[in-house]
């Protein structure tokens, strides 16, 4: 993993399946009936230029286990929705109180602490109505529903353990208790894509275990890349606020690890992350592009 650069990969062709899934939410919120100050809100929290990593693992985890993009698309955008939904509310007065996301104010910056709020709540309900109206098959449906449900609670489980911490030790050790906090607030939406996607392609129990085993390590990955950025990046390169978790005396990788340590623990789960899609064949190809991608990432 060290040899690699974001150069060698080719973006384009990891992250394609993006353009589609935009579209479609896109479209879905056009033609969706609502106030159009709450229509103007959503799409500026929703469509505002994020990787989009969510939707592209549901459509990539689908076709590594047969199935067709088309089959993903509606849990894919509903996936974002939530996703989307979470930075709002995160970026709130009462939580992180940023002003900066993706390079642009917060929502509740251009549109009002009000309308955030709302608009936030829109977004979430908004996944599951998708979800309902859009798939053919009711059980999928159904199966996929509740992943999503399980992931999003997980993440704002994590998200209390990480800004409101209970009174209880959620865990003695420092690197279990990060490990804890990350597998909910940053990994429990990231498997509940990579299960969801599996569902939607007609996944075996075992093609199933692997890609949440991937998804496992991908999350925690995901989030030391994230921490290692806020330590070493500027604003700028990362269009949020830099520095932030230091300031606000979170527990981080870097923080726990250092520097060095956070890198050789993003080498260990990149590992990780491919050895579970050993069995699988080169329809599993994108997924391993996208971990490399995400280990190297620089914002």
């Amino acid at each position: 993993m060290s040899t690699l650069d974001v150069t060698q990969l080719d973006l384009e062709q990891i992250t394609l399946p993006a353009r589609n899934v935009e579209a479609y939410l896109s479209a879905f919120l056009r033609h969706r009936p609502l106030p159009e100050n709450l229509k103007r809100a959503v799409a500026y929290g929703l469509l505002g230029g994020g990787k989009l990593v969510r939707p592209i693992l549901v459509i990539r985890c689908c076709e590594a286990v047969g199935g067709r993009p088309e089959q993903a698309l509606a849990p894919a955008a509903a996936i974002e929705m939530v996703h989307a939904f979470s930075l709002v509310h995160d970026d709130l007065p009462a939580m992180d109180d940023d002003d900066l996301r993706r390079g642009r104010p917060t929502l509740h910056k251009q549109e009002g602490e009000a309308m955030a709020v709302l608009a936030g709540d829109a977004m979430l309900s908004l996944a599951f109505e998708l979800i309902a109206t859009r798939m053919r098959s009711a059980d999928t449906a159904f199966a996929v529903i509740r992943e999503l449900s399980i992931g999003t609670n997980d993440m704002i489980a994590g998200q209390v353990q990480d800004t409101l911490p209970p009174a209880e030790e959620i865990a003695e050790d420092p690197i279990d208790r990060l490990e804890l906090i990350h597998k909910n607030k940053t990994g429990a939406l990231l498997r509940a894509a990579c299960r969801m996607g599996a569902i939607c392609g007609g996944a075996a129990a075992a093609e199933l275990a692997a890609l949440t085993r991937y998804a496992e390590a991908v999350g925690l990955m995901f989030q030391a890349v994230d921490d290692l950025l806020d330590v070493t990046s500027t604003t700028d390169e990362l269009g949020k606020a830099a520095h932030k978790d230091a300031d606000q005396g979170k527990l981080t990788y870097p923080g726990v690890l250092g520097v060095e340590g956070t890198r050789d623990q993003i080498t260990r789960l990149h590992a990780k992350a491919h050895a579970a899609l050993e069995s699988f064949d080169r329809r599993a190809d994108p997924l391993r592009e996208l971990c490399d991608y995400l280990a190297v990432r620089q914002k």
